[in-house]
């Protein structure tokens, strides 16, 4: 799930930034347009932990500003099919629950929640609840999912998972 991966991004800089605190706005402009974001091919750029090369800066003849090749190795976050996360319930509604795991939504479809299971359109807010547990899932809840399938775009990843499974499902409260 979790990788630390070598990037490259290229930076523009305008004029008025040139001078003495150069590699500090390069720095600073690296941290603001990758962390954060998400590529489909490496996954979502959770954080930039050192900083490679800035490269020399070239100046573009018809703007006067300077670009700059960055070279930086960051901690990245790709899913998998078959891997088993923790996440947190977003929303829930008769078709399934939405679940957050750090950046990544994660569907899990009534069809993969424990066959006991049913969606309660009558509780507020609604909830899946066991018929032979005390178990509930709602907003908020705490959640062991398995992704099932991934589906990558250029700029976002959208996962499904399941909860049919032993050791799945609401966690206990700590």
């Amino acid at each position: 799930m979790f990788f630390l991966r070598q990037l490259s991004h290229t930076i523009l800089l305008h004029p008025s930034y040139f001078g003495a605190q150069l590699e500090d706005y390069i720095r600073k402009k690296l941290y603001e347009d990758v962390e954060g974001t998400c590529s489909g091919k490496h996954g979502y750029i959770i954080s930039v932990v050192q900083i490679i090369s800035t490269g020399e800066g070239k100046i573009l003849p018809s703007t006067g500003q300077a670009r700059f090749r960055c070279t930086y190795t960051a901690v990245v976050m790709k899913p998998f099919k078959g891997e088993v996360v923790d996440g947190k319930v977003a929303n829930v509604n008769k078709m399934g629950f939405f679940a957050m795991v750090g950046p990544l939504q994660v569907f899990v479809s009534s069809h993969l929640v424990h066959a006991d299971m049913k969606f309660d359109p009558n509780a507020s807010p609604p909830c899946y609840r066991s018929s032979s547990t005390d178990e509930t899932i709602t907003k908020d809840t705490k959640v062991r999912i398995q992704i099932v399938g991934c589906r990558v775009e250029a700029n976002d990843i959208f996962a499904i998972g399941t909860i049919r499974a032993d050791y799945l499902g609401q966690l206990p409260d700590e």
